[in-house]
């Protein structure tokens, strides 16, 4: 059962993900620019969510606070230097640096970045069912806004509409061997469990903070902001509806 849930979610997390980001597509650049600042939105707070809520009290309920600690800065001075070398690739906007690497480059970026999404989800559903939902909504969460980035940009690099699909469909796929090989290796380690989903908490802590929150605070306006706001309150209470006892 914990397998097939595996399976399940890690396939909605990439394929189901980029299906509905190539819809987007068909959307005019007004109305796709509205709906990907909501989804931005939405994703930094079920990211903060699944990490605050779920992942880390799951994890200190069994391990000390110091190790606990101790890992998550780890794993945040870990992405800090996977992102300076673009391995660990997640903007949303056509004018970031990363972007300006070439196509296969983003594409082997993703594919680590959804291989690390896989370990995730399989760590979280080894561990209770409610948090393997949650991760994995925050993970869908935060996939869609970026396959729609990632869409453009090939665009802009040339790719056609049905090359940018396929290539990202190959690059989403590596969530599925991600979360087979992690829960493989769990199942004989246990112990292990609450260090991985620490650094899963430290993974979607960075994304939020690093990534989203500063695009973000980009448009200042006051209804676009408490709009930002709603949209952020609204995934993390997503969140937090699956963890109330």
């Amino acid at each position: 059962m914990t397998l097939t849930l595996i399976v399940g979610f890690s396939l909605l997390s990439s394929v189901a993900a980029i299906a509905l980001a190539a819809l987007f597509l068909l959307c005019s650049e007004k109305i796709r620019q509205a709906l990907t600042s909501g989804l931005i939105s939405y994703a930094t707070g079920t990211l903060l969510g699944a990490a605050f809520l779920g992942l880390l009290p799951h994890t200190l309920a069994h391990l000390p606070a110091e190790p606990v600690l101790s890992t998550m800065l780890a794993g945040i001075v870990l992405f800090f230097i996977l992102e300076k070398i673009v391995v660990w690739r997640h903007c949303h906007e056509a004018n970031c640096e990363a972007h300006g690497r070439p196509g296969p480059l983003i594409l082997i970026g993703d594919a680590f970045h959804n291989f690390v999404d896989g370990v995730a989800i399989a760590a979280a559903f080894v561990a209770s069912l409610p948090l393997g939902i949650t991760t994995s909504l925050a993970i869908i969460a935060h996939e869609l806004p970026q396959e729609v980035g990632d869409f453009a940009i090939l665009l802009e690099h040339g790719y056609s509409r049905r090359k940018a699909f396929m290539y990202n469909i190959l690059s989403s796929l590596s969530t599925l061997p991600g979360a087979l090989l992690a829960y493989l290796f769990l199942a004989q380690a246990q112990q292990v469990t609450p260090y991985v989903m620490t650094l899963s908490a430290a993974s979607f802590i960075y994304i939020a903070v690093a990534d989203l929150i500063p695009n973000l605070h980009r448009h200042t306006a006051l209804l676009q902001s408490a709009r930002q706001l709603t949209f952020l309150l609204v995934g993390i209470g997503t969140i937090a509806l699956f963890h109330l006892e």
